[in-house]
């Protein structure tokens, strides 16, 4: 039988993509399926990296030449993720493989309208040439036929193992947040807004799992007076974080752009009551006082307020996280989310379209 080759960033390393090969490793894809998983994307010294696209873009190549290969299936963001893929992908298009592109850049709008007129047309025509395009969410479907209307658009969510319930009576005022320590990410955010709640909760916590930009966090922190509030983690693995979402009180995140962030599908999944932002895919998957509590990107009040009424209200905060978590068990649950992967690699194998996919 021919092989799946999936490509993407190296499994180890940090951040969404490789989170999402974490769970199809765990939940048994690729023993279920013959899938080979390449490398094209490493952390580290631009030599490693640069080493890694050679190799990832040879093998294959060779495996290709070889016929061994019917899909290439190759997770994607932007920027330099983006021409990686695209360059195999059009090499592969003389072979005749069955081709996915799958899309997880929560910036890849802004990539597209800072583009030039050559490589929006190479985005247009990488989009349009694949067999099909797999989408996060149905506002990224609608988006992507907006700069690539022939492109064939299905609508695969991330997936997220349900954890188990926890009988840990979380800290009160211990906030959490998990990512990499970006702007985008609206962490600076929330220290301003913990600078504005510090008084009504004196013994407010963030616990910071993530990486990037700690010392300008930490500089915005003494600026705003909550320095001795922060709880510096680092980059945390999975029984770690399990620990902190069973110690928290609230998951929050106000990104300014988003896919479908795995750490939000993860605190919902562990019942945690969220405040995160109505952007990308978010707004599809968390009703606003039914599954968490939205705010606008960049309003610190808003983040403020929506933080203070859940730390007064421990009621609140329980029927949100089990509204949540029902909202994973529905629509993001790991077997949900694979047995639709799994049935478009077994339409393009049989040679059929595989049309849209909404989880419902």
């Amino acid at each position: 039988m021919k092989k799946i080759l999936m490509l993407g960033t190296d499994p180890s390393s940090k951040g969404g993509v490789a989170s999402v090969v974490d769970v199809y490793r765990r939940s048994g894809l690729f023993d279920r399926l013959p899938i080979r998983y390449v490398t094209t994307h490493v952390d580290g010294d631009l030599f490693d990296r640069v080493w890694a696209a050679i190799n990832g873009m040879f093998t294959v190549l060779a495996l290709l030449i070889s016929g061994q290969v019917s899909i290439i299936h190759a997770h994607s963001s932007s920027n330099g993720s983006f021409m990686r893929k695209s360059l195999i992908l059009s090499i592969s298009r003389p072979f005749r493989v069955k081709t996915i592109f799958h899309l997880h850049g929560s910036e890849f709008r802004l990539y597209y309208d800072d583009a030039g007129w050559l490589l929006r047309h190479w985005i247009k025509w990488t989009l349009e040439s694949c067999t099909a395009v797999i989408a996060l969410s149905e506002s990224w479907r609608a988006y992507l036929h907006t700069i690539a209307p022939a492109a064939n658009v299905c609508v695969i969510a991330n997936p997220v193992d349900l954890l188990p319930e926890s009988t840990i009576h979380p800290d009160e005022q211990r906030l959490l947040f998990l990512g990499h320590v970006v702007r985008r990410k609206g962490i600076f955010d929330i220290i301003e807004a913990m600078g504005l709640l510090k008084l009504e909760f004196p013994a407010l916590k963030l616990a910071l799992g993530g990486d990037c930009e700690i010392t300008l966090l930490l500089e915005s922190a003494r600026q705003h007076g909550v320095d001795g509030m922060i709880d510096v983690l680092g980059w945390i693995g999975e029984d770690a974080k399990r620990a902190e979402f069973a110690r928290s009180a609230v998951f929050v995140m106000p990104s300014y752009n988003e896919g479908l962030p795995i750490a939000m599908l993860e605190a919902m999944a562990a019942g945690k009551a969220i405040v995160v932002t109505p952007v990308g895919g978010i707004p599809e998957a968390v009703e606003h006082e039914v599954h968490g509590l939205l705010v606008p990107p960049g309003d610190v009040a808003a983040l403020a307020q929506a933080i203070s009424q859940l730390l007064h209200d421990s009621g609140l905060r329980k029927r949100l996280g089990q509204a949540a978590r029902e909202r994973i068990k529905e629509r993001y649950a790991t077997e949900v989310v694979l047995e639709c992967l799994y049935e478009l690699y077994t339409s393009l194998e049989a040679g059929k379209r595989y049309s849209i996919l909404n989880i419902k």
